[in-house]
């Protein structure tokens, strides 16, 4: 656990003084059949709670009609989904004592239903720093988030944090090379396409994890990141080892349709991303991402570190009511991944 102490900024307050949990951490070992690598998830939860929260997600996000689309995929499960996210999907069913078509219809509720906040900011030694907040209107996934130790011959291949009962990470890292986040990109509705598109292209959650466990550094994490074809549109930040690795892709379903580095030279040692093209104006709506980089301003570049930037994350309404969690990581000091579960006070 963390007790962090609120910084008053221009502009901006945090909540009163509190203690956020830390995620609780489990190991997941890539050597283990991929039907039964799952199996310490249950050693943590009881799988009666699991399927209620499962039931609530899918009831509020995923129309009827899905269920009897999903059908024909389930029942051709590994010709559609590739391995070894099928076999973990059987895996997960046969744990939960759940239909397969219910935890293949959790993970697409998962899959672009994610509001975030992300940043990947430089100090001025060329140090990388990451952070995000990842927004769900579910409470009960502040019970069910997680970071994942994926072990691959007896020693770490990558982490990640994720929700149980999902086989995809929208937050991970690659030890001394990379950081990634991923943050929803919202056009239209995701069921609309996505039953057609599964069985061409990857859930962009997955594409997160086949990156933190294939690619070799960062600039390889970009290229796999920016070019996969996706089933939904989604924006991809990245944070190297080494002094300007950072970058926001926007991702279109096909390809990027805009890359925007770190450009410390000239003084953009930070980068914001939200739910919206950097491009466009701010949805009146929206004041995460000025708030952020007010905040980011006031800390400044020569201040900015994990902690710092968790505190930029704490600020309202970067942290908002449905806030889940806040991860803070940097590819270089590895052992510095954390995530806090939150619980944030709206103005």
């Amino acid at each position: 656990m963390m007790l962090w102490v609120p910084l008053v900024f221009a502009l901006c307050s945090v909540p009163p003084c509190r203690t956020d949990p830390r995620a609780p951490e489990l190991t997941v070992s890539l050597d283990v059949p991929a039907e039964k690598r799952w199996a310490p998830l249950f050693q943590l939860y009881d799988a009666d709670f699991l399927r209620r929260a499962a039931a609530d997600v899918i009831d509020s996000t995923v129309p009827k009609w899905v269920h009897h689309a999903v059908i024909p995929i389930v029942e051709a499960l590994e010709k559609y989904i590739p391995p070894p996210y099928a076999q973990e999907i059987r895996g997960m069913a046969s744990f939960y004592s759940s239909s397969i078509a219910d935890v293949v219809m959790l993970n697409f509720a998962y899959e672009v239903s994610a509001f975030c906040t992300s940043v990947v900011a430089q100090d001025t030694k060329g140090n990388i720093y990451h952070g995000r907040n990842l927004d769900y209107p579910h409470d009960v996934l502040r019970n069910l988030t997680l970071d994942i130790n994926f072990m691959r011959n007896g020693k770490l291949a990558y982490r990640g944090t994720t929700f149980a009962g999902y086989v995809g990470v929208w937050t991970g890292q690659s030890n001394k090379k990379f950081t990634v986040t991923g943050d929803q990109r919202s056009k239209g509705h995701w069921w609309e396409n996505v039953i057609a598109a599964l069985m061409k292209s990857s859930p962009v959650s997955w594409l997160v994890r086949e990156t933190l466990s294939e690619a070799a550094d960062f600039q390889d994490a970009v290229m796999r990141l920016s070019a996969a074809p996706l089933i939904a549109d989604v924006y991809y930040i990245v944070g190297g080892i080494n002094p300007s690795e950072g970058v926001v892709i926007t991702r279109d379903r096909r390809g990027p349709s805009d890359i925007w580095p770190l450009d410390p030279l000239h003084g953009m040692w930070y980068r914001v991303e939200t739910n919206y093209d950097h491009w466009l104006p701010t949805p009146p709506q929206d004041h995460r991402r000025t708030v952020a980089e007010k905040t980011l301003n006031s800390t400044g570049q020569e201040h900015i570190n994990l902690d710092t930037l968790f505190k930029v994350l704490t600020v309202v309404p970067v942290c908002n009511r449905i806030t889940i969690y806040t991860t803070v990581m940097s590819a270089a000091a590895p052992e510095e991944y954390r995530t806090e579960l939150r619980k944030c006070m709206q103005k």
